[in-house]
């Protein structure tokens, strides 16, 4: 499954993890532009102000749906490029119900940041340094764990493996 070792779930170093999980927000960039624009179209929202509860759910609901949709597959199209795989703790491919408890426990990455900061009035830059700061420890501590998995995924019994095609290029 690996470059390493056929047969063996390793865990993808956390720089190529990382450069993943970024190049995933930039697609959900235009997934989150269709369902706004969705949205607006639907409830025929004229001011931003207006139904942003219901947006802002409306839009969690369909990252759900992207998410559970792909990680049921094995990867979304960030994954695929990088090749990585997410798998349960066997390697066999996600239940539906497994990658939507996936998708909540990553919250993880943003809710504690954000709540903590929810009772004081932060500047934007500030935000960004709080939650910047914490997405790096959050990614860090997967370094004390000898598989070298998030928490997110221990917690959701999955795995991220590396699934980079055999060194000699011959395809499995």
């Amino acid at each position: 499954m690996s470059a390493a070792e056929p047969g063996v779930l390793v865990a993808p170093p956390l720089r190529r993890r990382m450069a993943c999980w970024l190049y995933e927000g930039l697609l959900l960039f235009g997934v989150v532009f269709v369902a706004g624009y969705l949205f607006g179209t639907l409830t025929q929202t004229r001011n931003a102000l207006n139904n942003r509860h219901e947006l802002q759910f409306f839009v969690f609901v369909v990252i759900g749906i992207y998410f559970g949709w792909f990680w049921s597959k094995g990867q979304t199209l960030a994954m695929k490029t990088w090749h990585i795989r997410v798998v349960d703790r066997q390697g066999r491919p996600l239940s539906q119900g497994r990658a939507l408890l996936r998708y909540l426990l990553c919250w993880v990455w943003f809710l504690p940041p954000l709540a903590a900061m929810a009772p004081f009035p932060l500047r934007a830059g500030e935000v960004t340094v709080l939650t910047v700061g914490w997405v790096l420890v959050w990614a860090l501590l997967s370094r004390f764990r000898a598989d070298r998995q998030f928490w997110h995924d221990i917690w959701a019994g999955t795995r991220l493996i590396d699934v980079r095609p055999a060194a000699d290029g011959a395809r499995p």
